[in-house]
């Protein structure tokens, strides 16, 4: 099923490809890249975790993510700037319903790539990943509620507002009021009637699957 299908995580060589970025399995080696976004406030100001403190911290925090991709059980991509090699965020499944057909996917930019349209084209890949790959009906997505920006993100890629859950979740010691945006299957394929799939593993799928390479 979805997680199944996702077991290529296990394998580093495995890519997802846009014209300006690269979605892979993270790496210990990302260290420096992701301590340069994840030990900022401004960047965790609206996340569920807290800035990191130290090199030390991104590092055990990496060697636990690769560890979970080996057993199978973390579905989230670095995203790669194709132009400098540098690992400037995530984006990917923060959580998955096999019984129901649902994703929940997140993404986190580093502050000096917004405003490029980055965390909408890494969102459209794992969408289309997501749809066309992996069969699913519904993909949602959450934000706390004074965060605009990445309802907009959600909005460009197509999905809908749902509602606001009032104080649905204790962060850092504060109720936190969460929006959520979908996508369901049928909106999805209407907007896009020729979208093919990103790798070659649903033969139902129409497509030669080009965005989806080894190195």
């Amino acid at each position: 099923m979805i997680k199944d299908y996702l077991k290529f995580f296990k394998y580093s060589n495995k890519f997802l490809e846009t014209p300006r970025l690269i979605l892979r399995p993270m790496r210990v080696s990302d260290r420096d890249d992701m301590y340069d976004y994840a030990s900022r406030e401004e960047v965790t100001k609206y996340l569920l975790w807290r800035a990191h403190a130290s090199r030390d911290h991104t590092q055990r925090y990496l060697s636990y993510v690769v560890s979970l991709y080996k057993s199978g059980e973390f579905f989230d991509f670095a995203i790669e700037y194709r132009e400098n090699g540098k690992m400037i965020g995530t984006c990917g499944f923060a959580a998955i319903d096999e019984k129901n057909d649902s994703v929940e996917v997140g993404y986190v930019i580093s502050p000096d790539y917004r405003g490029m349209g980055i965390a909408a084209e890494a969102l459209d890949a794992v969408l289309r990943l997501a749809f066309c790959d992996m069969s699913v009906n519904r993909v949602e997505a959450r934000y706390m509620s004074e965060n605009g920006a990445s309802r907009r993100v959600m909005e460009k890629c197509g999905m809908i507002f749902e509602g606001i859950n009032r104080q649905k979740l204790l962060v850092k010691g504060e109720y936190r009021d969460i929006g959520v945006c979908s996508i369901l299957a049928s909106e999805y394929f209407g907007k896009n009637e020729k979208i093919s799939a990103i790798s070659e593993r649903r033969p139902r799928m129409i497509g030669i699957g080009k965005y989806f390479t080894k190195r």
